[in-house]
C-alpha cells in the first residue's frame, strides 16, 4: 500500500509514475523545480518498493547542510529522529544506526563508499539530488555507479533528480532512461532591477538594497553574495545601520558551524524578521521558512584550475541564468515574493545558461587516483556526462606519478592506495606521509584540516597564526576537524609502524606546507611581492610579517596569473629548502646579455624551478654559444648600437641603392634582413668578444662586406662609387642616404665646362647635384646640369657675382674652365 503523507506536495502527482518506472527499469531521471518536494518525499516513497525491501537507499546531496537538513526533515515526517530509519553521513558527523534504511550522504562520501565497495552490497538505489549543480564528486559518483550497474549490479536503481538540468542529456547517459517531469509549486515573484554602480563597492549596494527591501515589503530576506568575506562586510554594514531589535541578521556559508547554519535556516520567531546573507549554498535543497524577499548580487565564486601551473584559484564570476532563476524562486516558495537584482534587466540575457560543470575546470588529480583505484587507467572510458579535459588529465597524471601514486601504465601503486586511503587531495595526503617520516604527522594533519575546511582558524594569511587559533577553538566544527586530523595522523602511523623518523622531530609549518606544494615555494622580491617556483607572481599585504620573509611556502592564492594575492602561507628558510628539496634544485651556468653594459655576463645560479636560491659571477670564456647570445642581445637593443663608421654606413647604403635600382642579386641589408642573417656576419664578428667595446669599426665593416659576393664587389665600385670626381679633380662624397636619391654637394665653379650630367648605376641613375656658392651654401639643386647652364644659371650669376666678385662668373659656363681658385687681385 502506497505511503501517505499529511501535507500534499506537487511531487505527489508523479510518485506513482516514478514508482512504476523504477519497478520496470533500473534508471530514471526526475526533473522537478524547487519546492516540488522531491528531496524529502521521493526516498520515503521508494523505501516501500519491493525491490528495496531489506536494503538501503542512498541519497546524495551536494552540501553537508543540505544532507543534514533533508535527513532531519524526512525523519520528522516519519515521527522519528535522525539516525533511525533516516540517517546521514557527512564529513564531521554521522547519524546512522543498524535500523537506518535511507542514508543521506554528501557526494564525496559516496565516491569513497562505492570505491571501497564497488558492488554496493545492501544498497537498492542511489539517488543523485540537485544533480544540476554538477560538482566533480557528483559526476564521478554517477560515472562509477553507472559502470557498476552495467558490470556488477544490474538490479541497482539509479535516479538522477534535478531542478534545471536537461533531463534528456542525462537520460542518454543512463541508457535512454525514462524522464519524468513534475510541476513545482511556486507563487508569483515580482522582479525589481536596481542596476549596478561601478564606482560603488558591491557590498555597500547590497546593504542599501536590503534596507530598501526591509522598508518596502514584509517578510524575511535572503541575500545572495559570492563568498564569506563579502557576507561579513555586508553583515557589519547592516548591523551598523539597522537598529530594529525585531530584525535578525545571520550569515549562511559552508565554513560555519552546523549550529550557526541551523539558526540561519530555522524559521524566524513570531513577530520577528530575518535577513539571511548566503552564498550559493542556499540556491537549492534548503528551504528557509518565511523568506519572501530575495536580494541577488548576481555573483558567484567558483574554483578555476590552471593546469599549466597546477594551481586552483577562486574566481568571482557572474552567476548563470539557471542560478539566478533558482535564487529568484526562493522568494516564491510559500507566498508571493519580490526579487531585487543588482544589475540591469537586459544583462540577464547575456548570462551563461547554466553553471559550468566543475569537471571542466577542476584539479583532476583526486579523480584520476580514484579512477585508478576503480581499475581504470583512462578516465575518459567511463560514462562521464562531460569528458574530463585532456590538459587537466595530463597534469593530474604527471602530479600523481611524481607523488609515486601511479606507475608508468597509469595503475595505482601501493603508495597511491595509502594516499587515497586518507580521503584527502593527493598533495595533502603526501604532506602527512612525508611529515610522518620526521615525526610530524599530527601538525601536518592539522594543516590539511585547515586547507580543506575553509574558515578554520580564522582568516589570517599566516598559517602559523591560523594553526594556533584552530587549536584553541572549542567550537564543535573545530573539535570535529581536530578529531578527523588525529585520525589521519594515526592512519599514516599505523600504515608504517616500523618507519623511524629521520632527521629532526619538529618540522616548520613552511616545510610541511611545501611538502604538499613544492611548486609554490616563493622568494621575496621586495615590498611583499613574491615569485613562486611555478613561475607565478603573487603578493601579500606589506603590513604582514610574511612580507619580510625571504622565502615562504604558499597554500592558497587568488587573482590573475601575473600578480595573484596570497591568502595563506608560512615562512620557510633557505636552509630548509636546501635540506628537504635538494633533489629539485638545479645548478646551471647562465650567460646573458646586459642591455645596459652592452656586453655578456656569466653567472652560476642555483634554482628551485623559477625561484633563484643563489647566484655568483663566473669568468666568461668566449665561444660560438656566447657569440650567438651576444648577437641576439645586439639585435634586441638595435643595430644602431654597433660601431658604425661613416664608410661602413655608406657601403651599406650603396648596396641598398643598387638593390633598389636592380633588385637581385644585390643582398638585402635592411635591419630586419641583417637580424635574420646574423649567423652569416654578426656571430662570426663576435666570436672572441664579450663586450661591444671589443668590436671595432673595422671588425664591423669586414663582417658586413662578407655579405657581398666577390663578383658584385667590382660592380659596386663602378656602379655605386663612393665619390664623384669633379672636373677640378676634387673627390666629392656621394651621399646615398639622402632622401632625394644619391646626392653630391659641390661648388658651382668646379663644374664649369661639364656638358653632361653625372650619373651612376651604369648611367641609369643621375646624381642629384646640390650646387654650392663659394661660401659652401646651397644655391640650386639639379638633375640636369646642361639644362641648368642654359636656364637658371643666368639668374644665379646675376644674384651672386656681386657678393662674390673675386670668383669667376662666365656668361658661358658650359665652355668655361673649371676652377677652385679665386681671380687674382686687380683682375
Amino acid at each position: 500500500m502506497p505511503r501517505s503523507f499529511d501535507t500534499p506536495l506537487p511531487i505527489d502527482a508523479v510518485l506513482d509514475q516514478l514508482s512504476d518506472t523504477l519497478a520496470r527499469t533500473s534508471a530514471a531521471v526526475l526533473v522537478a523545480p524547487p519546492g516540488a518536494g522531491k528531496t524529502t518525499r521521493v526516498p520515503l516513497v521508494l523505501l516501500d518498493a519491493p525491490w528495496a525491501k531489506g536494503k538501503r537507499i542512498i541519497v546524495l546531496e551536494p552540501r553537508r547542510i543540505a544532507a543534514r537538513a533533508s535527513a532531519e526533515r524526512m525523519a520528522k515526517t516519519l515521527g522519528e529522529r535522525a539516525g533511525e530509519t533516516v540517517g546521514y553521513r557527512v564529513r564531521f558527523g554521522s547519524k546512522v544506526s543498524r535500523a537506518t534504511r535511507i542514508e543521506v550522504v554528501t557526494e564525496g562520501i559516496f565516491s569513497r563508499q562505492i570505491l571501497d565497495d564497488p558492488e554496493l552490497n545492501g544498497v537498492a538505489a542511489v539517488l543523485f539530488d540537485e544533480f544540476h549543480e554538477r560538482s566533480l564528486d557528483a559526476d564521478l559518483g554517477l560515472a562509477l555507479a553507472r559502470d557498476a550497474q552495467t558490470g556488477l549490479r544490474e538490479d541497482l536503481r539509479l535516479l538522477v533528480m534535478s531542478a534545471t538540468l536537461d533531463g534528456a542529456w542525462v537520460a542518454k547517459l543512463l541508457g535512454d532512461a525514462p524522464v519524468i517531469a513534475s510541476e513545482g509549486r511556486a507563487f508569483p515573484v515580482e522582479t525589481r532591477y536596481l542596476g549596478r554602480k561601478p564606482d560603488v563597492p558591491m557590498e555597500r549596494q547590497m546593504a542599501d538594497a536590503i534596507i530598501t527591501a526591509l522598508r518596502a515589503d514584509p517578510g524575511s530576506v535572503l541575500a545572495f553574495l559570492p563568498g564569506a568575506a563579502e557576507i561579513r562586510r555586508v553583515e557589519t554594514a547592516l548591523k551598523e545601520r539597522i537598529q530594529d531589535a525585531g530584525i535578525e541578521i545571520v550569515p549562511l556559508f559552508g565554513a560555519l558551524d552546523a549550529s550557526v547554519q541551523d539558526r540561519a535556516i530555522a524559521p524566524a520567531p513570531k513577530g520577528r524578521r530575518k535577513v539571511v546573507l548566503a552564498t550559493s549554498i542556499a540556491e537549492t535543497s534548503l528551504t528557509i521558512e518565511g523568506v519572501r524577499i530575495v536580494v541577488d548580487s548576481g555573483l558567484a565564486r567558483v574554483p578555476r584550475y590552471e593546469p599549466d601551473i597546477g594551481l586552483t584559484r577562486l574566481e568571482t564570476v557572474r552567476a548563470s541564468r539557471a542560478a539566478v532563476d533558482q535564487r529568484r524562486g526562493r522568494a516564491g516558495r510559500t507566498e508571493t515574493g519580490i526579487c531585487y537584482r543588482l544589475w540591469d534587466e537586459p544583462q540577464t540575457a547575456s548570462l551563461a545558461p547554466f553553471t559550468q560543470p566543475e569537471i571542466l575546470s577542476a584539479d583532476l588529480s583526486s579523480l584520476v587516483l580514484d579512477v585508478a583505484q576503480w581499475g581504470v587507467a583512462d578516465p575518459t572510458t567511463l560514462p562521464f556526462l562531460d569528458p574530463p579535459p585532456a590538459p587537466a588529465l595530463k597534469e593530474a597524471r604527471s602530479l600523481l606519478s611524481e607523488l609515486g601514486a601511479l606507475d608508468a601504465d597509469g595503475r595505482i601503486t601501493a603508495e597511491g592506495q595509502s594516499l587515497r586511503a586518507l580521503a584527502l587531495p593527493p598533495r595533502l595526503a603526501r604532506m602527512i606521509v612525508d611529515s610522518e617520516r620526521f615525526g610530524s604527522a599530527e601538525p601536518a594533519a592539522d594543516i590539511a584540516a585547515i586547507l580543506t575546511e575553509r574558515g578554520l582558524g580564522g582568516d589570517s594569511v599566516d598559517l602559523d597564526a591560523r594553526l594556533e587559533q584552530f587549536r584553541r577553538d572549542r567550537a564543535p566544527r573545530a573539535s570535529s576537524a581536530r578529531d578527523l586530523a588525529r585520525r589521519w595522523a594515526a592512519q599514516v602511523k599505523s600504515s608504517s609502524p616500523s618507519a623511524a623518523p629521520r632527521g629532526e622531530a619538529d618540522l616548520s609549518t613552511g616545510v610541511m606546507l611545501a611538502f604538499a606544494f613544492p611548486d609554490r615555494i616563493a622568494r621575496n622580491r621586495g615590498n611583499g611581492s613574491f615569485v613562486l617556483a611555478n613561475g607565478r607572481g603573487a603578493g601579500v599585504d606589506q603590513a604582514s610579517s610574511l612580507a619580510r620573509a625571504p622565502y615562504i611556502a604558499v597554500g592558497e592564492l587568488t587573482g590573475a596569473a601575473a600578480s595573484g594575492r596570497i591568502l595563506l602561507a608560512a615562512p620557510i628558510t633557505q636552509g630548509e629548502i636546501e635540506l628537504h628539496f635538494a633533489d629539485q634544485i638545479e645548478t646551471a651556468d647562465e650567460i646573458s646579455f646586459d642591455r645596459n653594459a652592452l656586453g655578456l655576463r656569466a653567472r652560476r645560479r642555483r634554482r628551485l624551478h623559477a625561484v633563484t636560491l643563489s647566484e655568483a659571477p663566473l669568468a666568461l670564456t668566449p665561444s660560438a654559444e656566447t657569440a650567438r647570445i651576444f648577437a641576439d642581445g645586439i639585435i634586441a637593443v638595435g643595430l644602431d648600437k654597433l660601431p658604425w663608421s661613416k664608410a661602413a654606413k655608406q657601403w651599406r647604403d650603396r648596396v641598398m641603392f643598387l638593390r633598389k635600382a636592380e633588385g637581385d642579386p644585390w643582398p638585402d641589408l635592411s635591419d630586419d634582413a641583417l637580424a635574420a642573417r646574423r649567423e652569416d656576419w654578426l656571430v662570426g664578428a663576435l666570436y672572441d668578444k664579450t663586450s661591444l667595446r671589443d668590436l671595432s669599426a673595422g671588425d664591423l665593416s669586414e663582417a658586413l662586406m662578407a655579405l657581398l659576393p666577390w663578383d658584385l664587389r667590382a660592380r659596386l665600385e663602378r656602379e655605386a662609387p663612393t665619390h664623384f670626381e669633379a672636373p677640378t679633380g676634387t673627390q666629392v662624397v656621394v651621399d646615398y642616404e639622402a632622401e632625394q636619391g644619391p646626392t653630391i654637394a659641390v661648388r658651382l665653379q668646379e663644374l664649369f665646362g661639364l656638358n653632361t650630367h653625372p650619373s651612376i648605376a651604369g648611367g641609369a641613375v643621375p646624381l642629384v647635384i646640390e650646387l654650392l656658392s663659394p661660401a659652401q651654401r646651397p644655391v640650386q639643386i639639379t638633375r640636369d646640369l646642361p639644362g641648368f647652364w642654359r636656364g637658371s644659371y643666368a639668374a644665379v650669376r646675376s644674384d651672386l657675382r656681386g657678393r662674390y666678385p673675386r670668383h669667376p662668373w662666365p656668361e658661358d659656363p658650359a665652355n668655361a674652365p673649371p676652377t677652385r681658385r679665386v681671380k687674382p687681385r686687380g683682375t
